[in-house]
């Protein structure tokens, strides 16, 4: 039977662009090892989050236009405690027990990299956020 740990591993894409390079930080290395992948693995899930998270907000999001749109996705993930606390739950929850261990001792540099790689990731696919968006196309 396999672990958890080696079932979780093996579910991640591999990102050719996330370089491992020896001289990188500990921080930059569990960035391109771990949370990217992790993040590209929930990608349909974040979007779908995030587009919940503008419902409950009544919409406002589709009344702005496109910059305030893209800050208004930082905003929202840096300001709204309990929405980026449940952003973190979705990407954490993917880690093995071994890099939880080694998150737990670095976290909020972690944390800071991981809201910021989910910005970035919400904001490179805002069309996607369209309600109307048709994912056929």
């Amino acid at each position: 039977m396999e672990t958890r740990d080696y079932s979780i591993e093996k579910l991640r894409p591999q990102i050719l662009s996330a370089k491992i390079l020896p001289n990188m930080s500990s921080e930059e290395y569990f960035q391109n090892k771990v949370l990217r992948p992790i993040i590209k693995l929930q990608n349909e899930l974040l979007l779908e989050v995030y587009k919940n998270y503008i419902r409950k907000n009544k919409n406002v999001f589709f009344k702005i236009n496109l910059e305030k749109r893209l800050n208004y996705i930082e905003n929202s993930l840096h300001k709204d405690i309990k929405f980026r606390n449940s952003i973190k739950g979705i990407i954490v929850g993917q880690f093995t027990v071994e890099e939880y261990l080694k998150y737990i001792k670095n976290s909020s540099p972690l944390n800071k990299r991981m809201i910021n790689l989910v910005i970035q990731r919400l904001q490179d696919q805002i069309q996607l956020l369209e309600p109307n968006y048709n994912k056929a196309i």
